[in-house]
């Protein structure tokens, strides 16, 4: 007797947690608040159903950490518009660039393990491939440090990623600017300054490989994820035909499948991961726990210190990082062909939000989704942002309309700036509509992003800078 009657009074109090989390998720969902509040105008608030819809993002799927614990996952829409196959927590999704704070648990294992020194050059771990010598890498060599935070001078931005009928590189062709990307060399001198580079965590995906003996894929498999708890992740590339079933489709903008299903990534370490939020929560959860102390983890404390240490351009070995007063932010963004994700927690108060999606507009649903969830549970790690728009005539926005060129090393982008119904239009990747905050700067509501223009002692426009990356592009007519 005594039994049955903690075995119901547990199970009453399951049920209780239950409906309360479903409570939370239902108020969350149907009150989505925008990621930039215009002060003086009210908030309008938006269902993920309604984003989606509106956004043509098929499929999309949660998970919310709380003091450390997973609170909560949830999967919304399909993950193939064909079969109306449903998200659910186990739904696998293409983690864009958040494959590289993961793989880097790869090469920092073998830091770790004293096979590899975080200050040396990678040329002498390398075998096959080479980084190529050149005048910037005379004083200043590549290092594995410089490749994990970006700051090795290395080129290649990103990684389009390939179709089932094209042919699959290897890295080292990829390396070599043999596949449908430039060949990754270094431009500026290493250690000078940061800029994101695929190209870098490449080179370190075949460093693990030479060092190790082991595939990335491989590597991970054995060494990382079975240490965290990750059973639903994997850099295998292309994704293993028993995968597949669960695996979501990849979506464009207008809500088409992209070429039949999804692109491949032979850059695994750079954009290869599937995933989930639930095995993401896990890492971050492992993460954090041995930031504060834990000893048994899939890393020391002392690597994982090194791992949360900033260096230039905010950024540690592998997550991008910030302070929020004594608090520190760490996570990562991801980005492949019909794939947006995020994934951000807080360090000492143990707080996360896991979000992928299943389609090119995906941010549309992410900031305000973000925004709404670390503003119910009183988060902190993505607040809100108040702006105060400033009043300017349309004639005098003429003044800044004209082509602007962006130029380092061998990268050049030529913009064009426009005027359409009295706001500011760039495309940059997609189209900015700005809205004027000052005389010379304008931020985009939608996309929080502020571009600030320069003149000179006439008045001229002369350049434009954007706040975020500091890339500023000069006028050129």
């Amino acid at each position: 007797m005594k039994h049955i009657l903690l075995f119901l009074l547990f199970s009453i109090a399951c049920a209780a947690q239950n409906t309360t989390v479903l409570t939370e998720q239902t108020e969350i969902e149907t009150n989505l608040l925008p990621l930039i509040a215009v002060k003086g105008q009210p908030a309008k608030t938006k269902t993920i159903e309604g984003l989606m819809k509106e956004f043509n993002v098929p499929g999309l799927s949660v998970a919310v950490i709380k003091n450390g614990k997973l609170h909560w996952t949830k999967g919304y829409g399909v993950s193939n518009t064909n079969t109306i196959q449903p998200v659910d927590e186990n739904t696998l999704f293409q983690a864009g660039s958040i494959s590289k704070p993961l793989a880097a648990l790869a090469a920092l294992t073998l830091v770790q393990e004293g096979k590899v020194d975080l200050d040396e050059d990678v040329n002498e771990y390398l075998k096959d491939w080479k980084v190529p010598a050149s005048d910037f890498t005379k004083e200043e060599k590549v290092t594995l440090r410089r490749l994990l935070s970006h700051t090795a001078g290395t080129t290649v931005h990103g990684f389009p990623g390939y179709t089932e009928k094209d042919k699959f590189p290897t890295i080292t062709e990829v390396l070599n600017g043999e596949g449908n990307t430039d060949k990754v060399f270094v431009d500026t001198e290493p250690g000078s300054n940061w800029r994101y580079s695929g190209g870098g965590y490449t080179i370190m995906e075949k460093l693990v490989e030479d060092v190790s003996g082991m595939p990335l894929e491989i590597f991970m498999e054995k060494n990382i994820f079975p240490k965290i708890g990750m059973e639903n992740s994997t850099f295998y590339q292309p994704l293993p035909s028993n995968l597949k079933e669960n695996a979501s489709l990849a979506y464009n903008r207008k809500g088409k499948i992209i070429d039949k299903s999804y692109h491949n990534y032979p850059e695994q370490a750079a954009a290869g991961l599937w995933t989930t939020p639930s095995d993401l929560a896990k890492y971050i959860i492992e993460i954090r726990s041995i930031a504060n102390g834990k000893e048994d983890g899939v890393l020391s404390p002392e690597t994982v210190n090194e791992m949360l240490t900033k260096h230039k351009g905010n950024w540690g070995l592998g997550p991008s990082l910030r302070n929020d007063g004594e608090e520190l932010i760490f996570g990562h963004g991801g980005k492949n062909a019909g794939f947006t994700n995020n994934m951000i927690a807080s360090v000492y108060n143990g707080d996360g939000i896991i979000i992928l999606t299943s389609g090119d507009a995906g941010n549309e649903i992410i900031n305000p989704l973000q925004t709404t969830i670390s503003k119910y549970y009183e988060m902190g790690i993505f607040e809100q942002q108040e702006i105060e728009l400033y009043d300017i005539d349309e004639k005098d926005l003429l003044k800044f309309v004209g082509k602007y060129k962006y130029e380092e090393g061998e990268r050049k982008m030529i913009v064009e700036v426009k005027v359409k119904k009295g706001k500011i239009n760039i495309k940059l990747g997609s189209n900015h509509v700005l809205d004027a905050i000052g005389p010379l700067e304008f931020f985009d509501l939608k996309d929080p992003e502020t571009i600030t223009f320069s003149q000179d002692e006439q008045g001229s426009i002369t350049s434009f800078t954007l706040k975020g990356p500091g890339v500023s592009f000069a006028r050129i007519e």
